[in-house]
């Protein structure tokens, strides 16, 4: 566990978080700069900076906690219509903090937050380029 992983000792209560549940395997806190009131952190509990290196107990955990989360978030009587689940996974992503973590976000129309899809000058990819990523990922898989 890194000494500078912001995440790492809120998880050990050497630093303060707003709580939603605390488990085993994974826990959740508000977002100190959620973009919507409701915006909460899911992280597991043992150090992985990128995905890659979460073992699979806790990669259940996260999502498992996620999505009961997702749900209490539409079922607290805050003000959202959606919910948007976002994993950064790595800078290029947009990862500022460097241990895995699950974004929570309530949403509704016209709340500012949004994501852009790039023009790509086109309606559909080729299926032929389709087919190769398709391929590439599936023998990667092993």
């Amino acid at each position: 566990m890194p000494s500078d992983c912001v995440f790492c000792e809120i998880v050990a209560r050497r630093s303060p978080a707003s709580f939603v549940h605390e488990g085993d395997e994974a826990v959740a806190f508000m977002d100190i700069g959620g973009v919507n009131e409701g915006h909460t952190l899911v992280v597991p509990r043992r150090h992985a900076t990128l995905l890659g290196e979460l073992d699979t107990e806790s990669a259940a955990a996260v999502w498992s906690l996620g999505l009961r989360v997702a749900a209490a978030v539409r079922r607290s009587g805050l003000r959202c219509e959606g919910v948007n689940l976002l994993l950064s996974d790595g800078e290029a992503a947009g990862q500022e903090v460097f241990h895995v973590h699950l974004h929570v976000m309530p949403r509704w129309a016209d709340d500012g937050f949004g994501f852009r899809r790039p023009a790509r000058g086109r309606d559909h990819a080729p299926r032929a380029e389709l087919d190769e990523a398709a391929a590439r990922i599936h023998k990667a898989l092993g």
